[in-house]
């Protein structure tokens, strides 16, 4: 969904000085929640017009009154209450703080829109599950699953009918997934709390339940873990080199249990929110190296670009992965002329570019052919 900017609004004496992780919640069509609200000026009342700010650097204090620090406009709003019930202490305060009347873009809230019809995700995010292509009557693992969009994307798109293993290993993340399965009325699903790099065991069988026995699942998605480089709209950047380098080991854990866990013949489907090589096209090659039962697959919908070169992997391979990047920002000063004769795959392409960065890759696993674990 493109986003278009708002101009000439104007800035009101009263701020409200939010956090980084709000505030990009905001340019996304959020309202403000009590905490997120960091500072607000000292006569604020409810039912007051607001400008709402982003403390990008995390500079401001607590309860504040004022803030001259670095802060980005994010449009205006109105309080819903006054600064003392703001800043009162009262731990069961999480509603709406301000409520966005004229926000810089325009991204329309879909808060409670059809709750139980509707699950809000973005382009690449829908694309991976029509990569994956699951059937009726399959069993399918989300290794990776929280907070479910993919995983009731996925029982849907099997008619409900088959079993969904959604597994992660933070337990109120897990009750969000049981919660949004059962707002849509999605009984295949099960969800465990449960570790992914631990998920396969190798004698007996746990009757359904973490750990799996080998070659137990018909198609698997490995929405892995990443530094989530790709997310937008981001204003601040926190990640040390430390940080994202950590990633490559836990992904590749990951990807050895779910190549265990997968059938001769199934479809596994690895995908990340980040732009960078070394935890895409990098895994890719490396996953190639390691298990030779493993094949690179063409993906329908091709949506996004081809794979960035830098990895080793060959022209006709990196066609056969899907990176979404949104620093690779198409030209449109083409003569109209010109245009005619594009392939309509490309003019997609081309108008899907403002979308989060985004990586996936389809492999299958030959028949009748063992793992060698790394």
């Amino acid at each position: 969904m493109m986003n278009f900017r708002r101009k000439n609004i104007k800035q009101q004496h009263c701020e409200v000085i939010v956090g980084a992780q709000c505030g990009n919640s905001v340019l996304r069509g959020a309202h403000v929640y009590v905490p997120g609200i960091v500072s607000a000026s000292k006569f604020m009342k409810g039912g007051d017009t607001v400008s709402v700010y982003s403390d990008i650097k995390g500079k401001c204090k607590k309860g504040a009154k004022e803030f001259d620090g670095t802060k980005i406009f994010l449009g205006n709003g109105i309080s819903e209450l006054s600064r003392k019930e703001i800043f009162s202490g009262l731990p069961d305060l999480k509603g709406i703080g301000i409520r966005m009347t004229e926000p810089v873009y325009l991204s329309p809230s879909f808060d409670d829109v059809l709750p139980g019809y509707l699950f809000l995700q973005n382009l690449p995010s829908a694309v991976v599950t029509h990569v994956l292509d699951p059937q009726p009557g399959e069993r399918i693992l989300d290794l990776c699953a929280a907070p479910g969009g993919k995983t009731t994307h996925i029982a849907a798109r099997m008619r409900d009918q088959g079993e969904v293993i959604a597994l992660d290993k933070i337990a109120n993340k897990v009750e969000k997934i049981k919660q949004n399965a059962l707002l849509l009325g999605l009984n295949s699903i099960r969800a465990f709390c449960f570790d992914g790099t631990k998920a396969l065991k190798l004698d007996i069988d746990t009757e359904g339940e973490p750990p799996f026995l080998p070659e137990s699942f018909d198609r698997i998605l490995l929405d892995a873990p990443c530094s989530g480089m790709g997310q937008r709209p981001n204003m601040a950047c926190t990640w040390t080199l430390k940080e994202v380098t950590s990633y490559q080991p836990l992904q590749r854990k990951l990807f050895t249990v779910a190549v265990e866990l997968l059938k001769p013949g199934g479809v596994l489907v690895y995908s990340t929110c980040t732009v960078t090589l070394a935890e895409n096209e990098e895994q890719v090659a490396w996953a190639l190296g390691t298990f030779p039962c493993l094949q690179l697959q063409r993906q329908d919908p091709q949506i996004g670009g081809a794979g960035m070169m830098g990895a080793g992997l060959t022209s006709e391979q990196l066609k056969q992965l899907q990176r979404f990047d949104p620093s690779v920002v198409p030209s449109w000063d083409t003569d109209i002329d010109s245009l005619r004769d594009t392939r309509t795959e490309d003019m997609i392409r081309l108008a899907n570019q403002d979308c989060i960065g985004f990586f996936i890759a389809k492999f299958v696993k030959g028949k009748n052919t063992k793992v060698k674990a790394p």
